[in-house]
């Protein structure tokens, strides 16, 4: 097999498994196919796809982070919060965000400059996260802001569909986060460090920037997320994002990322998120499955995309 088709066969098979889905939900379904469905399968998950492209970055780099769906409960609570106290949902977002880069860039300087592992150290970040957002508030708190309601009636026209807007800002952060991964300096460092830490830090990259900088921008990436969750439900809540990071998780390694790092694609996170969102909307189209086999299907393939990849892995030692 060729070392382009090895190396991207993964994207290959999620964007196959993708269609599959997609084809026997509209073979079962009448209207599955539809402008709206397709629409809905960008900006019903969208805080989730917005996470899980941070997610990918972090674990391009060999790491991993469990704080991401605390950070977007957290985030969404305080943007609520503050503009239920008459702040502009401008200012409310930049504190949100800075707020969810600050954590993250924390927990990066601990991990490489104490060498502590990823797993604990956002661990640890993810219980204050969550602390957090319960000490703000333990309930829900609407959003009452004119500005909401106006974004909330916001339409990409697209030819057969009308992308909302959460959805169009999905799209927008997985073009900007792909440049960023596949088209700069700074994602190649991410996958060298994937692949070889050790080796990129004898080829004078910068290991230690390139590790904080990543869990920083992962971190911004969770915390807008968490914003987007506040536009799709018109609140902010604490508990939001319970047990979302490990759907981050899955949905990267169904798009191909290597969990151990060194190899991924952006590309393939947009698809396991999508695979994510179709096999949502079966269940909801069924009627008779409840939500436990979103969980049984989506672990199947992840257990299947893991064996792959250690096929693939077998095959290039």
């Amino acid at each position: 097999m060729k070392p382009a088709l090895t190396r991207n066969l993964p994207v290959l098979v999620t964007g196959a498994v993708l269609l599959a889905l997609y084809a026997t939900g509209g073979l079962l379904y009448d209207g599955f196919f539809s402008g709206r469905v397709v629409a809905n399968l960008f900006a019903d998950n969208a805080f989730l796809g917005i996470c899980a492209l941070g997610m990918t970055l972090v674990i391009f780099t060999g790491g991993i982070d469990l704080s991401v769906g605390s950070v977007i409960g957290f985030t969404s609570i305080i943007t609520a919060t503050l503009i239920s106290q008459g702040w502009a949902p401008a200012a409310a977002w930049s504190v949100a965000v800075l707020a969810g880069t600050l954590l993250g860039f924390i927990m990066g300087a601990l991990i490489e400059r104490c060498e502590l592992p990823p797993f604990l150290v956002t661990l640890a970040g993810m219980f204050f996260a969550r602390g957090l957002g319960f000490a703000i508030s333990t309930e829900s708190v609407p959003i009452e802001h004119p500005l909401y309601r106006s974004l909330s009636d916001i339409y990409l026209p697209l030819g057969f569909m009308n992308l909302p807007f959460g959805g169009l800002l999905f799209i927008i952060a997985t073009i900007v986060i792909y440049i960023v991964a596949h088209h700069t300096r700074f994602g190649r460092n991410l996958l060298a460090i994937g692949s070889n830490e050790n080796s990129a830090r004898l080829m004078g990259l910068p290991v230690g920037a390139t590790k904080i900088a990543a869990y920083a921008l992962n971190g911004a990436l969770a915390a807008t997320a968490g914003v987007v969750a506040t536009l799709y439900t018109g609140s902010g809540n604490p508990a939001t994002g319970i047990g979302l990071e490990l759907d981050a998780i899955a949905v990267v390694v169904i798009g191909g990322t290597l969990l151990s790092g060194g190899r991924g694609h952006i590309f393939g996170t947009l698809l396991g998120v999508l695979i994510f969102s179709v096999i949502q909307a079966g269940i909801l189209f069924d009627g008779r499955l409840n939500s436990s086999w979103m969980r049984i299907v989506v672990g199947s393939l992840l257990l299947g995309f893991i064996l792959l990849q250690r096929l693939l892995l077998r095959k290039r030692a």
